[in-house]
């Protein structure tokens, strides 16, 4: 998959792309990241690249002209392009998997007030919100987009970590434990180390459930549910 990004800093991406799993996935050749800095589209001897809004208001705003020129060196429109933006779609599990289809993207790094509108209008496919808060710069979101896309690419990690995570169902994921079974008094749930491999599915499920009802009941409103999950829900719900 290769991801084309847009940024003003290319440098902030120097360590994320070069460690861990994704560095791996890019020497396995599952995906590319091509780094483009729209600042050397921008036709003033100042190379401008941003501008106060018009109408007034506080800080600055991307300008059209070297983002328009970038977006069309790379063969937009026509591309999937997602620019990061606390106005967008909120994005999560689903949205990520729908992405990780794709043979290629292009992200936009928005940074200060955020984008001239008219990019949105004539380039942008996919606005994405990460969450309901606001950060600096659009290169963190586009790491987090990228990081949640990426690893659903078939290859980049086991197909049975993906199945067993939160969202892969509607449920959160069950606690995890590691050795020493013992640690500062606290221990390991003896299901986990009895070799009862049906036991132990029956457990995790269990967790699962409570601790997304305790955390994000949210994901459970409206939600078709299989009959075992129901029946759980039912079973907490009597007991609390």
């Amino acid at each position: 998959m290769i991801f084309h990004i847009l940024t003003l800093f290319p440098e902030a991406f120097d360590g994320y792309l070069g460690s861990s799993l994704v560095a791996r996935a890019v020497e396995r050749g599952l995906a590319r990241f091509e780094l483009l800095n729209f600042r050397s589209f921008a036709a003033d001897r100042h190379h401008a690249c941003d501008d106060v809004p018009f109408g007034g208001g506080p800080g600055m705003l991307l300008k059209p002209e070297p983002l328009f020129a970038a977006l069309e060196s790379l063969g937009a429109p026509g591309l999937r392009v997602v620019y990061p933006s606390p106005s967008g779609k909120r994005f999560d599990q689903a949205y990520a998997a729908r992405l990780s289809s794709l043979r290629e993207m292009v992200l936009v790094c928005g940074r200060y007030e955020g984008v001239d509108q008219r990019v949105l209008d004539e380039f942008v496919t996919d606005e994405i919100s990460i969450g309901d808060y606001v950060i600096f710069s659009g290169e963190v979101a586009s790491m987090v987009i990228i990081e949640a896309v990426l690893r659903l690419v078939p290859g980049v990690i086991r197909d049975e970590s993906v199945q067993e995570e939160s969202f892969s169902d509607g449920l959160l994921e069950h606690p995890q434990y590691t050795r020493p079974a013992v640690y500062r008094g606290r221990t390991v749930p003896e299901v986990l180390v009895s070799g009862h491999h049906a036991q132990i599915e029956q457990w995790r499920l269990a967790r699962r459930v409570e601790k997304t009802m305790a955390n994000r009941p949210d994901l459970l409103e409206g939600r078709e549910l299989p009959e075992h999950v129901r029946r759980l829900l039912e079973e907490i719900g009597r007991r609390e």
